[in-house]
């Protein structure tokens, strides 16, 4: 369910169980591709001076920051809801010639979760749409990171100026994060926690600003 510069801008109801494979299998069958197949700003920033290891995409999508991660060294392992977005995953990883380095499996992350440790876990915008228990989920990516390794977590600090239809949605601060995930990461490295402004694409092809949140930090080796 991550974010690439997305051109679509249905989400989830704010409200009710959490939408699950369905929903997300339906949206992706809307378009033969619903992000751009780039990797995540926020990842590419945070992520490129770290020393290559196993990582962990939460919500991968269609797999634009696993194949990002594939091709810098990285051997990765993609999760997502959706069947059709993994299927999509897995041709790119194909296509970019990174597929010896990169695995797909099916997650419904209020279920279940990959095991094993990781030197990076990434969790970009998995947000709280329905009863979805993002500040669980995000405990149990934490203590999925090896010692040594490195926790991201990047979420929208609110709706876009340009999206319309807004259901009543909680975005949580990078310090709510950090308190979230403080019954895991005591007494770790806090290496970023705050907003930050990008560019994205709005609907009409123009490029507008929205701002997102930010937190990155390491676990004790």
């Amino acid at each position: 369910m991550t974010e690439h510069a997305h051109t679509h801008t249905q989400h989830p109801p704010a409200s009710g169980p959490p939408a699950g494979e369905e929903f997300w299998d339906g949206r992706y069958a809307e378009s033969d591709r619903i992000w751009s197949g780039e990797a995540n700003a926020m990842l590419v920033r945070e992520v490129s001076g770290l020393a290559p290891g196993r990582a962990l995409d939460l919500g991968c999508g269609e797999g634009g920051d696993a194949v990002w991660l594939a091709r810098r060294g990285w051997t990765v392992t993609g999760t997502d809801i959706s069947g059709v977005a993994l299927g999509r995953a897995a041709g790119h990883a194909v296509d970019a010639g990174v597929a010896d380095r990169v695995s797909f499996a099916r997650h419904d992350l209020t279920e279940s979760f990959p095991q094993g440790e990781f030197d990076l876990v990434s969790a970009c915008f998995l947000h709280n749409y329905g009863d979805f228990p993002r500040d669980a989920v995000l405990r149990r990516a934490a203590a999925a990171v090896a010692p040594g390794g490195t926790l991201l977590v990047v979420g929208h600090a609110g709706w876009a100026p340009w999206q319309e239809d807004r259901e009543e949605a909680h975005f949580p601060t990078p310090e709510e994060v950090l308190a979230q995930l403080e019954p895991v990461t005591a007494g770790w490295e806090v290496l970023r926690a705050e907003e930050t402004e990008r560019v994205q694409e709005k609907p009409d092809g123009t490029p507008g600003h929205r701002t997102d949140n930010v937190v990155r930090v390491r676990r004790p080796a």
